[in-house]
């Protein structure tokens, strides 16, 4: 159906701030418009100024969830004026001791505008809908969780 595509560049050169290893930064990128600076996790030797996969990973099915929930609420007749989210994504050690992102917490805000408002059940239905529609939660293996306020 579709066709998404990263192109990720790295090049050898020193950790500017352990030695006698390498630099973990590289770059990700999307168009010639748009370029992500990514490293490992700071606990991984990373550059904590950068984007690190988990946190790519994270926003990504934020972002996700977002698009959807942004649709689903044009189609119900709600217009949302404004939107934002706190999630958080937690790696831990598997019952088999790999490393996984296990779990995801979405924190949802949307700021309703005209007459037509949802209240909490039909937030909440909003929320449910687009975690069931989301490409990206349907792809993944780790808990998801939606928190509203």
């Amino acid at each position: 159906m579709s066709e998404h595509i990263v192109r990720l560049e790295w090049k050898a050169k020193d950790h500017p701030k352990q030695p006698g290893t390498y630099s973990r930064d590289h770059k990700g990128i999307i168009s010639s418009e748009v370029t992500i600076p990514v490293s490992a996790a700071p606990e991984y030797l990373g550059n904590p100024n950068f984007a690190d996969p988990e946190q790519l990973l994270v926003n990504a099915l934020a972002s996700c969830h977002m698009l959807y929930f942004l649709a689903i609420c044009e189609g119900s007749g709600y217009a949302v004026s404004a939107y934002e989210d706190k999630a958080i994504g937690k790696v831990s050690k598997s019952p088999e001791g790999a490393m996984w992102v296990s779990d995801i917490i979405l924190h949802p805000k949307a700021v309703f505008s005209g007459e037509k408002q949802p209240d909490r059940e039909a937030l909440n239905r909003l929320h449910h809908r687009a975690h069931k529609g989301c490409f990206i939660a349907n792809s993944i293996k780790c808990h998801v969780a939606i928190e509203l306020d």
